[in-house]
């Protein structure tokens, strides 16, 4: 046999695919033909692919109309509050960001969880008695999206399932069933401004649940759930055995007249994934900072589930690292002005849209009390020439070049989101237009004439 090649043949039942050449020398001892198989193209996107589904997409995508002409096109669908340059991030955080770049020091690879010291720094600001961290309980990932993908991941199996929102977060659904978990909706009732049905959410958990995902303050809802109804949600969790994924994107963003409860501060009993990042807060979705925070104080979790988190950390090497070096500024130095000022124009313009919505007729807006949305109620009834909040929606775009994202999205219906990040003015002229489709739409009930005459 020559010297430099080396040969391992598969022994007993091992398949033949294992059979290994390696060809050093020149002369290869590979088969120009593979026994039993017949040379081919046959390439096809894996299951994992064809598994992932993004409602959002699927339903602006297919949308087939064009927005009206004689008007300008106002986007309330977006939930980036970057779009229309009215609030832009703080002066403090671009320079940490310039610094951090000037400096030359976060050019390299860092660990795939994060720098220790960026870890620290979270640690820093969220810590608290009520819910102590340390350094090993963050791990830094790529946006609030990855840290949910991560959180899936480590806590569910392929044919588990996990309990969403409805209406809820499409990407729940999307990263759910590309992974083989099965997705199961507990509702939020309007009604009750969006809090959730218990009764319905306990029917649902069975041996094969693996997770609650609780979004808290909302999209697509704008709801903020007070400590009282956050310690129900806990006590179903307790009492069923069932970890939660909580999902606090929007965590500081709620208005004057509400406070925000994390969730790990209101319970010992249930270990709780939290999942955060700098997106929102901050106004910077596109750096695609996030965190997760593992609070586990009757160690159920245990080093199992942190350590499978680090090893699903390491499949794209961790996040920007230029972001991670500024993250000690940006944390430190943004004023307690510019997160006032955010918060004090999100609930100017959340009070602007339900006020003039809300006198709409055939319309139904929920007040919200935090994050960037408002979910406003469709009186299908009374718009008898549509047929869903899609159908409505779509002739809204092409009436009146105003874009909301029918509820559909969020597997709920008759319902639209509007997004309250833009300008004052064009909320304004937005509201307007909907309010000129609507009258142009509505139509009395059968046996509602007197009502309509009033």
């Amino acid at each position: 046999m020559d010297p430099y090649v080396i040969q391992m043949n598969s022994k007993g039942n091992l398949p033949s695919i294992l059979d290994t050449h390696v060809n050093v020398g020149g002369r290869s001892s590979v088969p120009g033909k593979v026994k039993g198989r017949k040379a081919r193209w046959s390439v096809r996107p894996s299951d994992m692919a064809n598994k992932t589904f993004n409602p959002i997409r699927a339903i602006v995508d297919n949308m087939k109309v064009k927005p009206n002409p004689n008007k300008t096109m106002i986007s309330l669908s977006i939930g980036d509050p970057t779009v229309f340059g009215n609030l832009p991030t703080d002066p403090e955080v671009t320079q940490a960001m310039k610094d951090a770049l000037d400096s030359g020091k976060y050019n390299g690879y860092a660990p795939s969880i994060g720098y220790l010291s960026s870890r620290e720094e979270i640690v820093s600001y969220y810590h608290c008695p009520e819910a102590p961290l340390e350094a090993k309980d963050v791990i830094l990932t790529s946006g609030c999206s990855q840290a949910i993908e991560l959180c899936l991941a480590v806590l569910a199996n392929p044919g588990q399932n996990i309990l969403v929102p409805r209406p809820g977060f499409s990407v729940y659904r999307t990263l759910a069933e590309s992974m083989g978990i099965e997705v199961k909706f507990y509702n939020l009732l309007p009604e009750k401004s969006w809090e959730v049905d218990l009764k319905q959410l306990e029917s649902l958990i069975d041996e094969k649940t693996a997770c609650l995902i609780v979004n808290n303050p909302s999209n697509p809802c704008g709801s903020v759930f007070s400590k009282h109804h956050l310690q129900k949600i806990l006590a179903v969790a307790a009492r069923q055995c069932v970890p939660i994924l909580a999902d606090e994107i929007y965590g500081d963003m709620v208005f004057s007249d509400c406070k925000h409860e994390p969730l790990a501060t209101l319970s010992t009993d249930v270990p709780i994934l939290s999942c955060g990042g700098l997106a929102k807060r901050w106004l910077v979705p596109g750096w695609r900072l996030g965190w997760i925070l593992i609070h586990d104080r009757r160690d159920i979790f245990g080093n199992e589930i942190r350590d499978g988190l680090v090893k699903l950390s390491q499949r794209i090497l961790g996040p920007c690292t230029i972001v991670q070096g500024a993250l000690k500024s940006i944390l430190r130095r943004t004023p307690q002005e510019f997160y006032q000022n955010t918060l004090s124009f999100l609930k100017s313009n959340a009070d602007l849209c339900y006020g003039a919505l809300a006198a709409v007729p055939g319309l139904r807006p929920v007040r919200p009390s935090g994050a960037m949305y408002l979910m406003v109620g469709i009186e299908m009834e009374h718009f008898p020439e549509f047929e869903n909040d899609v159908e409505f929606t779509e002739r809204l775009v092409a009436e009146q070049s105003v874009h909301c994202l029918p509820a559909t999205c969020f597997e709920y219906q008759n319902f639209m989101r509007v997004v309250i990040t833009v300008p004052e003015v064009i909320m304004l002229e937005a509201c307007s237009r909907i309010r000129e489709f609507c009258e142009q739409h509505y139509h009395c009930a059968e046996g509602s004439q007197e009502e309509c005459d009033k």
